[in-house]
């Protein structure tokens, strides 16, 4: 596995959950940051031209949403 895998994310999105169960069904291991419990995370996410969640982001790739087929090019580009 080369990128790490972050999932900006908060409770009860339901596209967030589509997005943390497709990555562990395709046996990515990610990091979960809720915006909801830190500034910091909201401003990373918006320092990647977002303004709302999910937002996943591994190396130089982001995807905002549950995107599947932009989700695709980013796990193979994690080194799934």
């Amino acid at each position: 596995m080369s990128g790490q895998v972050i999932v900006y994310s908060t409770a009860n999105c339901s596209d967030c959950n589509q997005v943390k169960q497709l990555l562990t069904e395709q046996g990515v291991s990610f990091e979960v940051r809720d915006v909801m419990t830190s500034t910091a995370y909201q401003e990373e996410v918006e320092q990647l031209g977002f303004m709302g969640v999910p937002v996943t982001v591994s190396g130089e790739h982001a995807v905002k949403g549950f995107n599947l087929p932009e989700l695709k090019v980013l796990i193979e580009a994690a080194g799934k």
